[in-house]
């Protein structure tokens, strides 16, 4: 009985936190933490954690494709992962292996046209989950319905400096002058090949810490962050939604800045012409008759009052 009054609280607050998103964000990236210690939580192996965890990673398709999001990009292996131990990396690179081929094999995703696509160096991986990325890679090439980029071996500073070195090397070779750089020129280098820049970060597992991930699309473009305490396997729907209720808060709050500042400039340029038109008046009265002068001088007063009123109403 008390299960399904839960249940029941629960999808009812699913609605109200939906009604509460309106656009969203275009690209959310995920930082899937807490496998491991959930596996420990429950009493199980830690590859049972990380095998929870894909089926979240399944869910997490779902609620993107309901909620219109355009781009997913999971952290599903880091550059420092490769010091677990040997046994817990086998059981992780046959998981990515076989989720690769699943997916790109998968009705769902090419009805959706979905377009995978692995980002990090890739050429540290085993040569058997290579093969897997270029197989789903090459299914779903050009597909555009929705893009899906998977971290695998992905480190944000090690992903700069190669696209630095990159652009150092062109400039060397005359096909760049120095001139020539800027932010474009360095963002074609960069292996994440995102084709949009970040608007939100989820991280799970009570961390709150953005890991080095993707510094160029969502560090640069100031993305919005939620963290939030559940493990990864654990990962709802609900709390799905509340990270897009994150983006949303802070996207109004910014709307609401801009509008602020945008008044105050246009207050100040009405009360800088007020000043001057004075400062005019001023001087033109010792050249009028007194009647003249005041006349000028209720002009300008006038004109200040018109602009206040439209300001009024414009707020």
């Amino acid at each position: 009985m008390w299960n399904r009054v839960q249940g029941v609280v629960h999808r009812a607050y699913e609605r109200v936190l939906r009604r509460e998103i309106s656009d969203g964000p275009a690209h959310i990236a995920i930082i899937q933490d807490g496998n491991r210690r959930y596996a420990r939580q429950q009493g199980d192996d830690v590859p049972e954690g990380h095998r929870e965890g894909a089926q979240t990673t399944e869910k997490v398709l779902d609620w993107c494709e309901e909620l219109s999001i355009q781009e997913l990009t999971l952290y599903a292996f880091s550059t420092e992962n490769f010091k677990r131990s040997s046994e817990e990396l086998d059981s992780l690179f046959g998981l990515i292996e076989k989720k690769l081929y699943e997916f790109a094999d998968a009705d769902r995703i090419h009805q959706n046209e979905v377009r995978i696509k692995a980002i990090g160096d890739v050429a540290r991986l085993p040569a058997s989950v290579q093969e897997s990325i270029r197989y789903a890679e090459s299914q779903t090439d050009g597909y555009e319905g929705f893009r899906l980029n998977i971290a695998l071996a992905y480190g944000g500073r090690s992903e700069l400096l190669t696209a630095a070195r990159e652009v150092a090397k062109k400039v060397e070779k005359g096909i760049l002058t120095p001139a020539d750089v800027d932010a474009n020129t360095v963002e074609a280098q960069l292996s994440a090949n995102a084709s949009r820049d970040v608007d939100l970060i989820i991280r799970t597992g009570g961390d709150e810490r953005t890991s080095n991930f993707l510094p160029w699309h969502a560090n640069g473009n100031e993305a919005a962050v939620y963290f939030c305490a559940p493990y990864w396997p654990e990962f709802s729907k609900v709390d799905f939604l509340r990270g897009l209720r994150t983006y949303e808060a802070r996207e109004e709050s910014w709307r609401q800045s801009r509008k602020n500042r945008a008044i105050a400039l246009v207050r100040a340029v009405a009360q800088t012409e007020y000043e001057e038109g004075m400062r005019v008046a001023t001087r033109l009265r010792e050249q009028l008759c007194t009647s003249n002068a005041k006349e000028l001088s209720a002009e300008v007063e006038r004109q200040r009052t018109s602009e206040t009123i439209s300001h009024e109403r414009a707020d």
